[in-house]
């Protein structure tokens, strides 16, 4: 095949456009990298190990159908991990605050489904990269696990989430936008449409036969057959501009005489580039979902901080109510003892008779309801059991971790003094570390974004465009329209040959050679009279992020009476425990001495019986106060955001799910005592008094 020599620079351009545009679709894109955002920067959490980096399609190599093949994620794992098993000992759970900790970041439910939405979020950066709107992120916080409150002043339930979509999604009220606190986000990723960044490639192959049938006298029945293979190949880019290319061919075959060709070989392209110069020019307009993307998989890293730091505050609070429940089953444990002891001393006191028989029956009446007492701080023992078993497991189906016991090894620890931290540097903390500022810091970023590319979307639409191509033209003499030949027509045919025959590689050269070009330049303008629709979606941007502005003020007012709130709650409960641990000590001085004036006859067993009840009350109280005091520290590590600084807890670890270090809670003291018994006791037999 002759092909022409290139001597022009137009087509050595459209020879070297033609042959590098695929090329070209490899690196555009990559290698455009649109200007930094200056949103907050956050650290990007680990993948955890089920997902993979999902904010990266699957490329050609080495599978070649890898892009079009989907992907899998493997199915939630259910099983408990090891850690459980090692601290199980005769059928006992005996778990510490740091173990606690540790179950809680590698079982508990809440957390592994927050932890879906770190890959979601990949997710949308892919979807932008691609030139596609995102669908968003999850922010909400999962709290599914019952048992302990979480939070201050506001506080959230606890049997539920924050929001009523799934993952801790917050949902909109009538499908009017979604947001929280009250904020919408319907004008988010607003502005001027945006090409697809990906390659698109789309081509047409077709066989045709036609019999056409005629009544005409001059127009014989004719056959003809063709053949159509056409390829079109659309880009856009990240500043805005849009590439297209086209390539058609058509072989027709024809037996009628009125066509001079047959095989007849067409064939035309063209390359436009188009540019928008207004509305949609440059990268903040066309790479926004991009860097809204970007900062939503910021916002998911915070807000799987925000998860952890409250899960962890909820197993914390549990613990010390388990806690505070097996404590109380051992103060009502030495009541119903004592009680015991006075029953049998009346009891051997009404036979050698020195004493009335009625004051058997009002000890065996004390014996009875301490034995209450105590079947109710049993069974409320063995809910709290329940409950902490539940939140630091993933299923409860084992038999042995269900009827299991849960023996704490750690206790409440009260600082000789309590540590004087000022307020401001506490409401610093909290101002620099809260989670639900971060977030809210990072989303005004994007609403200004947001902002920006809806007053872009104002203007007109004024693009320039140009283009250039080419057309050839191939094939052979037909026959049927030559004089004399089978199927010619008398009154129509020629007397000799008058086509060049031209194989398709001459069809091909005649493209490029300058034989028929195609080229121009023109500019396309939109101008929408009125522009409402503009108006509309910008004037609310705008009032969307002067609101947001307002919410993330108020946050930070609402953080601050927080922490107050929350070092007044530790400076209060401090005070109870003192004041507990005082009324313990007189309680106790009180009965020895009660049973000191009864044991030389100048007392009687009804003061001596009320001293035991004071004791056992000023016994609960204080067990009460030090579990608020403990829950109060607490709140403040929460308050202030520093949970997991201050429990020496690894971000990461709660995003794989696997512990490696562990973590080590400061106001937790290893447990000195022997356990409680936590079977209900049996009603004892009612002894009849015996008179003289």
């Amino acid at each position: 095949m002759h092909v022409p020599r290139l001597n022009s620079s137009a087509r050595c351009v459209a020879a070297v456009m033609l042959a590098g545009v695929l090329c070209i679709s490899g690196w555009a894109q990559t290698s455009a990298q649109p200007p930094q955002n200056p949103a907050p920067q956050t650290q990007k959490l680990q993948t955890p190990y089920p997902f993979s980096d999902y904010s990266k399609p699957q490329g050609y190599f080495p599978n070649p159908v890898g892009p079009y093949s989907p992907r899998t994620v493997s199915p939630p794992n259910l099983a408990n991990t090891p850690r459980i098993d090692q601290l199980m000992r005769d059928g006992k759970l005996y778990l510490s605050l740091d173990d606690t900790i540790a179950l809680a970041l590698e079982n508990n439910l809440d957390i592994a489904i927050a932890r879906y939405n770190l890959p979601i979020a990949d997710t949308d950066i892919m979807l932008s990269n691609a030139g596609q709107s995102i669908r968003g992120v999850n922010t909400g916080v999962v709290q599914g696990t019952p048992g302990g409150g979480v939070g201050g002043i506001g506080g959230t339930s606890t049997t539920g989430s924050q929001g009523g979509g799934a993952g801790g999604t917050t949902a909109g009220a009538g499908g009017a936008g979604t947001g929280s606190s009250g904020l919408v986000t319907s004008t988010v990723g607003a502005g001027s449409s945006i090409p697809s960044f990906d390659p698109i490639i789309t081509g047409t192959l077709q066989f045709d036969r036609n019999n056409v049938l005629s009544a005409s006298a001059f127009v014989a029945n004719a056959n003809q057959n063709t053949t159509t293979a056409n390829f079109a190949y659309n880009q856009g880019f990240h500043w805005g501009m849009n590439m297209s290319v086209g390539f058609n061919n058509t072989r027709a075959t024809t037996n009628s005489p009125f066509s001079t060709a047959s095989p007849d070989l067409t064939s035309s392209f063209r390359f436009t580039l188009s540019q928008p110069l207004l509305q949609g020019l440059g990268f903040a307009s066309n790479t926004r979902f991009i860097r809204i993307a970007k900062n939503n998989r910021e916002i998911s890293d915070v807000a799987f901080r925000l998860q952890v730091i409250t899960s962890v505050n909820q197993i914390e609070n549990i613990y010390w109510d388990l806690v505070s429940a097996y404590e109380n089953v051992r103060v009502q444990q030495d009541s119903l003892a004592l009680a015991q002891k006075t029953l049998e001393d009346n009891k051997k006191q009404v036979q050698i008779g020195t004493l009335a028989p009625i004051e058997v029956v009002r000890a065996q009446s004390v014996v009875a309801t301490n034995q209450q007492s105590l079947i109710v701080a049993q069974t409320n023992l063995q809910l709290q059991q329940l409950l902490i078993k539940n939140a630091l497991s993933r299923t409860l189906v084992d038999p042995a971790l269900a009827e299991a016991e849960v023996i704490p090894t750690s206790t409440m620890a009260i600082p000789a003094n309590e540590p004087v931290v000022p307020i401001q540097d506490l409401i610093n903390d909290a101002l620099n570390h809260r989670a639900e500022l971060a977030e809210s810091r990072i989303d005004l970023t994007n609403r200004d974004l947001t902002k920006k590319t809806a007053t872009n979307a104002l203007l007109p639409s004024l693009s320039l465009f140009a283009y250039y191509g080419g057309s050839g033209l191939g094939g052979a003499q037909n026959p049927a329209s030559i004089c004399g030949n089978p199927g010619s027509n008398m009154n129509f045919c020629q007397t000799k040959a008058t086509f060049a025959t031209n194989g398709y590689g001459d069809t091909l050269s005649q493209l490029v050679d300058g034989t028929a070009p195609d080229k121009g330049v023109g500019v396309q303008l939109n101008i929408p009279i009125r522009n409402r629709a503009a108006q509309a979606t910008q004037v609310r941007a705008e009032l969307e992020y002067r609101q947001a502005q307002m919410r993330l003020q108020q946050l930070e007012n609402q953080v601050r009476i927080e922490v107050r709130n929350a070092q007044f709650s530790v400076q209060q409960n401090r005070a109870n425990v003192e004041a507990g641990e005082a009324a313990v000590e007189l309680a106790k001085q009180s009965l020895d001495a009660e049973q000191k004036k009864y044991a030389l006859g100048a007392s009687t067993t009804t003061l001596v019986l009320q001293t035991q009840r004071d004791l056992t009350q000023a016994q609960s109280n204080l067990v009460a106060a030090k579990a608020a005091y403990e829950k109060s520290r607490v709140e403040l590590d929460r308050s202030t955001g520093l949970t997991l600084t201050q429990n020496g807890i690894l971000l990461n670890d709660a995003v794989s799910g696997q512990v490696t270090q562990m973590p080590k809670v400061p106001y937790a003291a290893p447990r000195q005592e022997t356990q409680p018994q936590t079977n209900p006791p049996q009603p004892p037999q009612a002894d009849q008094p015996q008179t003289n």
